[in-house]
């Protein structure tokens, strides 16, 4: 889009009618300012977008407002510098200090798989593979953040400024207060960013912002709210996981989020400790296996002033309130192949969150076939994602190219969910005062969006579910859909219909082939085999009915 726009335009690039990479572009008075540069994962790299592709020219950006540090909001920020973008990164201080571990992290990843997918490419006589960035693009992005703090009013571009909130989601998340001054008239846009919940560990409860003439809000968990609605509840379920983990004698496996969610589960490791309130928890050993967990940790250490709350300021008092006599830390790979070594119970808090990459994978490996072990699940998992397809079920997973029997109690506590539940947002939304000319839902899937709007239009709002790369003009009184909207490219279902219906078929006659080719009467193992095989095809059947009947 180019810069000579006159109407403010609001064009969602990003986690619309999806949960990752949230990308929002503002455009007004010449100027365009994104909100989060967020990395598409799961399912959501199958969009027309991809993995690697902006709907604009990042040198026609001109700054970023980033909510906060999870790479679904930030992990595009350097591929969006390497391709020209020059303008300030503006962030809470928190949130640039943890993205100056997390976007290296991502980058090193990036240029891991890039590795791999070379080898296998040279192997089958293709061109090698370019990573999506590389660490060095992640450092040169980080020379362009610009940290403000909670509550200060900061100019972004001429005729735009800002104000975070702290919004109680991760250490410096924030809700954005933006104005825009137009045509002699100032309108405000409210970006909630991931709205967190009261009585979080560590962290300040989710601030109310006033008032907005345009509102973009989250709605990851906008058809229900969560079963653990209070501290004790979900302190009460870990307790009882725990006990169950402990007396089945095998290793705990938690794929935990870097960054947030690894501080939380020690944090309240050592507050049971403290109480004595798991027996025999004083004897297994926590693993933290992720380095960027580790190094989240020591900025965690160092932002209690600003960001903690008063119960985990009182308890840093003596002491970090991550650190007890039984944690470990594995910072090299070795380290982590010596945790699976280990006899009896441990427990393993590992990255990524949802399984799609990172040290958990390895542990998954050597652990989901072992009916003695558990596998917890604290966190959110996309459509899409090994952790999703864990938690709906599935009996056989692959990993490292080796099919894995799923054996291990598969376990999750929702409670330990970032994100605000349905009744949590409908409180903020209506705590803002005003009923905002128009309300947009994002970050969430499609049919949870959906319902969720239709609960908040029943309440006198007007709402809209913008689609991939919809645009919406903003005038005054009033929202209009872009006409350039209208014909925005292929929806996504016809695009998924044309892609991939020609490969499933592919894969299910090659099925079909492999069971005509079976000598049934000689090959004595062939009826196990079979067994095994329409019992994988039933459970993959189910599972794709649910999903597709909800979709």
């Amino acid at each position: 889009m180019g810069k000579g726009n006159i109407a403010m335009k609001i064009r969602f690039c990003g986690a619309a009618r999806s949960v990752t990479g949230s990308c929002h572009m503002i455009s007004a008075n010449g100027k365009n300012v994104l909100v989060d540069c967020g990395m598409r994962q799961g399912a959501d790299k199958k969009t027309e977008l991809g993995e690697d592709k902006f709907p604009f020219n990042p040198a026609e950006i001109d700054a970023v407002l980033l909510t906060h540090a999870h790479i679904d909001h930030s992990g595009l920020i350097p591929l969006l510098v390497k391709q020209g973008f020059k303008g300030s990164i503006i962030a809470t201080d928190a949130t640039a200090q943890l993205s100056g571990i997390m976007l290296p992290d991502s980058g090193h990843i990036q240029e891991q798989e890039a590795e791999y997918q070379t080898r296998k490419n040279l192997r089958a006589g293709k061109a090698p593979a370019e990573p999506l960035y590389t660490v060095q693009d992640a450092q040169n992005a980080l020379k362009q953040f610009t940290p403000t703090s909670y509550g200060r009013t900061v100019s972004v571009v001429s005729g735009i400024t800002a104000r975070f909130n702290d919004i109680g989601h991760l250490l410096g998340s924030s809700a954005i207060e933006i104005w825009v001054e137009e045509n002699g008239k100032t309108t405000k846009l409210v970006f909630s960013g991931d709205i967190g919940r009261e009585e979080r560990p560590i962290i300040c409860d989710p601030q109310q912002v006033k008032g907005a003439d345009y509102l973009v809000i989250e709605g990851t968990y906008g058809d229900r709210n969560h079963e653990e609605s209070t501290a004790e509840a979900k302190e009460a379920h870990l307790i009882s996981v725990l006990k169950m983990g402990i007396a089945r004698g095998g290793n705990i496996v938690i794929p935990s989020f870097a960054v947030g969610r690894t501080q939380e589960l020690l944090y309240y490791i050592k507050r049971l400790l403290m109480k004595n309130s798991v027996p025999g928890l004083e004897n297994v050993p926590v693993y933290i296996d992720s380095p960027l967990g580790i190094n989240a940790t020591k900025i965690y250490e160092k932002c209690a002033e600003g960001y903690y709350d008063e119960e985990a300021r009182e308890m840093a008092k003596s002491g970090s309130p991550f650190d007890f006599p039984t944690l470990r830390v594995a910072v090299t790979a070795d380290e982590s192949k010596l945790i699976n070594a280990q006899t009896g119970c441990n427990i393993i808090i590992s990255s990524s969150g949802m399984c799609d990459a990172g040290r958990i994978r390895h542990h998954l490996k050597h652990n989901l076939y072992r009916a003695d072990s558990t596998v917890i699940f604290a966190g959110y998992q996309a459509e899409g994602t090994l952790g999703r397809m864990l938690l709906d079920g599935a009996k056989k997973v692959r990993l490292f190219g080796e099919d894995v029997r799923v054996n291990a109690t598969i376990e999750r506590i929702e409670g330990f969910s970032g994100h605000a539940g349905r009744d949590e947002l409908i409180e903020w939304i209506e705590g803002i005062g005003n009923k905002p000319v128009c309300t947009f839902f994002v970050h969430g899937e499609a049919e949870v969006l959906d319902s969720f709007s239709n609960a908040v239009r029943s309440l006198g709002y007007n709402v809209e579910v913008p689609g991939l790369l919809e645009e919406f003009t903003l005038l005054p009184g009033e929202v209009a859909k872009a006409p350039e909207s209208v014909s925005t490219p292929v929806p996504v279902e016809e695009l998924a219909e044309a892609r991939y219906a020609e490969h499933m078929r592919a894969e299910l006659e090659r099925i079909s082939a492999l069971l005509n080719g079976t000598d049934w009467k000689t090959d004595a193992s062939a009826a196990l085999r079979a067994e095994i095989l329409e019992e994988d095809l039933r459970t993959l059947a189910d599972k794709w009915e649910r999903i597709l009947r909800n979709g």
